[in-house]
């Protein structure tokens, strides 16, 4: 079986959604899938340097995970980018309007992305938003 390529847009900034947004890019990655995750929104301000907040939950299931001591989904992204070498990239648009830097970012991050580039590098795979 040939390897899938798997794009994934992350614009929620709630706990539950970057947690499944995470959990995907770092199975897909270990199992040797070319994953692109695009970071934009309420998403992107978890991985400015610095930044410990902790993502708010939309139900019990997000206070469930941490409780129970699920792996946390910026260790996840770590984790996708490091052993699989998935590719984080933050929206360029949200950069500009949040006055950051790449340097703002975790060291794990690409290089600032427009939307119109991830869409067009995106085709042909399979595309997945949270």
């Amino acid at each position: 079986m040939s390897a899938r390529e798997i794009h994934i847009i992350c614009v929620s900034g709630t706990r539950e959604k970057l947690q499944m947004a995470a959990m995907i890019a770092s199975v897909s990655a270990a199992c040797g899938d070319a994953v692109t995750v695009f970071f934009s929104m309420n998403a992107l301000n978890y991985f400015i340097k610095g930044n410990t907040d902790a993502a708010p939950v939309e139900g019990e299931f997000g206070t469930l995970m941490e409780k129970q001591g699920v792996p946390p989904f910026r260790q996840l992204f770590n984790q996708a980018a490091e052993l699989g070498d998935a590719k984080l990239l933050p929206c360029s648009m949200a950069i500009d309007l949040l006055k950051l830097t790449q340097n703002d970012l975790d060291p794990d991050f690409g290089p600032p992305t427009g939307l119109t580039r991830f869409l067009s590098d995106s085709e042909g795979g399979q595309l997945l938003s949270f």
